[in-house]
């Protein structure tokens, strides 16, 4: 009997440390005991309404009889890495554990030891180019930057990035996050950037646009949320389009939402997944991975108009319902889309986390 129990303490300690080197799980009954008892995760930066994020958390709740803490749900990709320097020593309610960033912050986050590797049981059908060899980070969906514009307000739609220049949107425009730390709204500046001649090497002429919009009156310091769209103070932002059409559904005409892909500076930004090396919750972590990357996850990522990683696998093995294909933009509408990589992305954030203050001064604040 004692030889009995000391064989079942070392395969429970076997069991514990193949979670705790989290490089994948073999068995996934094991994982899901494992996280119920954890009984918690802690998730960050995830509107609900964001690439339908409300139903991912509630269906994973459901499925699974795990609780979701959602921090900041309005907070950037610069704060959930931040979040997790601020906690590395706290197993409270405050600290992460997964993140979901725009794809420059996984490197960063891996270079300083801030999230631990994972590989998902649908590792291989996961693309190389968007994902860690090691297992730190992988891609999630991508989308393109797009005008969100309330048409009750705005009669005289904006076409192309040069159109908010126009005198009458004064005091019209504003940007969906700081430009100093939001993936979002530092792929903004890029897409401007790619209208004005400039390149994924220079951001200059973005920025100069931006110092333009503002020396017209055109442009507002206020970071744009669908309320703000809605009430007329921020009639006119640029969001992902994941995002902009959902608010468009959600709106239901009241107010007439209008999602524009411009015709020039069309810009695709891939967002990434990875797990907090501190993660309170570890094995409630790891489950959700695996429930985001499953089928059934990526449909759920779909029916919110974000293009989940597994698209191509999804649709080779028919399993993409006809309803949600009809609802999505003309494949035309992407045929000008420029993915930056990596390193421009991380270029292109340290030049304009540097330069904003100097060529636009003008900080933009959450309402």
């Amino acid at each position: 009997m004692k030889k009995l129990g000391i064989v079942l303490i070392i395969a429970l300690l076997s069991v514990s440390m193949a979670f705790a080197q989290g490089t994948s799980t073999k068995d996934l009954s094991e994982l899901i005991t494992a996280a119920k008892k954890e009984g918690q995760l802690t998730v960050i930066a995830l509107p609900r309404d964001w690439v339908n994020y409300g139903e991912l958390i509630d269906t994973f709740s459901k499925k699974y009889g795990i609780k979701v803490n959602e921090l900041n749900p309005e907070g950037s990709s610069g704060e959930e890495l931040e979040a997790i320097r601020a906690n590395k020593n706290n197993k409270g309610p405050q600290a992460p554990d997964v993140i979901d960033v725009g794809l420059s912050f996984g490197p960063l986050a891996k270079q300083e030891g801030l999230i631990t590797p994972y590989k998902v049981q649908t590792w291989n059908t996961i693309p190389n180019e968007v994902k860690d060899s090691d297992g730190y980070w992988y891609g999630d969906y991508y989308g393109v930057l797009a005008f969100e514009v309330n048409a009750d307000i705005i009669k005289n739609l904006p076409k192309d990035w040069p159109d908010l220049l126009k005198p009458e949107y004064k005091g019209k425009f504003a940007l969906s996050g700081d430009p100093r730390t939001s993936n979002q709204a530092i792929m903004t500046i890029i897409a401007a950037s790619l209208s004005q001649g400039g390149s994924l090497a220079n951001m200059e002429p973005g920025l100069k646009f931006f110092d333009k919009m503002n020396k017209a009156g055109n442009f507002v310091p206020l970071i744009a949320v669908p309320g703000t769209v809605a009430s007329g103070e921020t009639p006119i932002t640029v969001r992902w389009d994941y995002n902009a059409l959902s608010n468009r559904d959600k709106s239901n005409g009241n107010p007439n939402v209008a999602v524009i892909i411009p015709e020039t500076g069309v810009i695709a930004g891939v967002y990434v997944q990875a797990i907090s090396a501190y993660a309170p919750h570890p094995n409630a972590a790891r489950l959700w991975m695996e429930f985001l990357y499953s089928d059934e996850g990526q449909i759920l990522w779909l029916k919110g108009y974000g293009h989940p990683v597994r698209f191509n696998d999804l649709a080779k093995r028919n399993k993409i319902p006809a309803d949600l294909v009809a609802k999505l933009p003309p494949s035309s509408a992407y045929e000008k889309a420029v993915f930056p990589t990596i390193e421009q992305q991380d270029t292109a954030k340290k030049y304009i986390a540097e330069q904003w203050d100097q060529i636009v001064r003008v900080e933009v604040m959450k309402k």
